[in-house]
């Protein structure tokens, strides 16, 4: 662990950075200076329930600012949620959660801690399974937890309550999550909590049984959710608008340089690790106009990749796309497909919108279509303009789809 920082007004700017909230924030002040007096770091929580195997950069939001605390001399308990995995966190549902079955979740568990380990410092943190203490809990034990708190409070929680109007089913188990992510906050003596905006009823219940169990209630510390590529809703893999944290380096690279202009401040200031004086240079470059934007996300790309596979990667991945997306070379590696004869018509030709599927290009041949339509596809340089039209195989031809999307066609003998 970092020593102690013991400025008071320096942790306070850098736990600011970026936050939604801050609740009860006077508390929050209280309780630096009060560890900066006595030399004794807070302790700094973050639960994460390993419900999906990969983690997006909307996700390590709330991971950086962990890391924040970590660096400003904190004690930081980072909680897998492996218990907690398997009951669902209703935040935000307006249906039940499906439940994880234990292989799940152990699966799941099994790459969170090296794709976390990217934005932590994991030998310096504290982590911990819920399921230690959760899963010998008792029946009377959880009664008795569950005696804490109230049906009418439970139903102040927006999602809760608008279920309940409507008449739409609430499990009793989703009641007792609320109660047992505060419990955790009970086992590991949290000062502070860090959560999404989305989590702030949960984060408001541990504060309730934290005093229930005679503990100093600990502070919420809530992070905003991360718009996605789209700059309008939140990253999201159904959406399809997100940036995987264990994409290839010229994914993210390339992912990074389709954001619209208005994000490139909030990414820097949410999701890297750069300072909070370069940022502002960033921001007054911008605004005079002496950093153009795209300068600006080339540099949020590379930090971006350097993060999750070092420096020599986000140079690759910035020279490449410096080559296909400026000078419009072809990518220096480009995936090979090969076809069976029995895949392409007698006069070795396919119709493209299925070559577009068979290619990797589209998930579908109505996607197929409507990417042509949109004039997406290239094949060797030239675009496509009709839909329906089939396309003569030539070994070694190279199909583009979108901006990032490449395959090389070769026909089996």
């Amino acid at each position: 662990m970092a020593e102690l920082v013991r400025d008071f007004q320096k942790q306070w700017e850098t736990i600011k950075r970026g936050v939604a909230e801050i609740t009860p924030e006077e508390e929050l002040a209280q309780k630096l200076k009060r560890a900066i007096a006595l030399n004794r770091p807070l302790r700094v929580k973050l639960g994460l329930d390993p419900t999906a195997p990969d983690i997006h950069l909307g996700h390590t939001v709330v991971l950086h600012k962990l890391r924040q605390f970590q660096e400003l001399g904190h004690h930081v308990v980072l909680i897998l949620g492996d218990f907690t995995a398997r009951i669902g966190d209703p935040s935000g549902r307006s249906e039940t959660r499906r439940q994880l079955s234990e292989e799940e979740v152990l699966a799941n568990v099994a790459t969170y801690k090296e794709q976390i380990g990217k934005i932590i410092d994991l030998k310096k943190a504290e982590v911990v399974f819920n399921s230690t203490w959760l899963a010998p809990l008792t029946f009377v034990e959880v009664v008795e937890l569950a005696a804490k708190y109230t049906v009418a409070r439970m139903l102040e929680r927006d999602d809760f309550g608008r279920r309940y109007r409507e008449g739409l089913p609430i499990g009793i188990h989703e009641f007792l999550y609320p109660l047992i992510q505060a419990y955790d906050s009970v086992v590991v003596r949290a000062d502070v909590e860090i959560g999404g905006t989305d989590q702030k009823f949960n984060l408001m219940v541990g504060r309730d049984i934290q005093r229930e169990y005679g503990q100093e209630p600990q502070v919420a510390v809530l992070m905003p959710i991360l718009e996605g590529l789209d700059g309008v809703q939140k990253m999201s893999k159904s959406l399809g608008n997100y940036i995987g944290i264990t994409e290839p380096p010229k994914e993210i690279y390339g992912k990074t340089m389709s954001l619209p202009d208005e994000m490139i401040l909030r990414y820097f200031e949410l999701v890297t690790p750069v300072d909070l004086d370069e940022i502002k240079r960033i921001k007054d470059g911008l605004a005079s106009g002496s950093l153009h934007p795209r300068d600006a996300k080339m540099r949020l790309a590379r930090e971006l990749v350097a993060m999750f596979y070092g420096e020599e990667a986000a140079q690759q991945a910035e020279a490449e796309f410096v080559a296909v997306f400026q000078r419009g070379e072809l990518p220096a590696e480009i995936p090979e497909i090969s076809l069976h004869p029995g895949e392409v018509n007698p006069d070795g030709s396919i119709w493209l919108p299925r070559l577009l599927v068979k290619a990797g290009l589209a998930n579908s041949t109505s996607e197929g279509k409507r990417l042509i339509k949109q004039g997406a596809v290239k094949i060797d340089g030239q675009k496509v303009e009709a839909s329906e039209e089939n396309v003569q195989v030539r070994n070694g031809m190279v199909v583009r789809a979108g901006k990032r999307r490449f395959a090389r066609i070769y026909l089996q003998e």
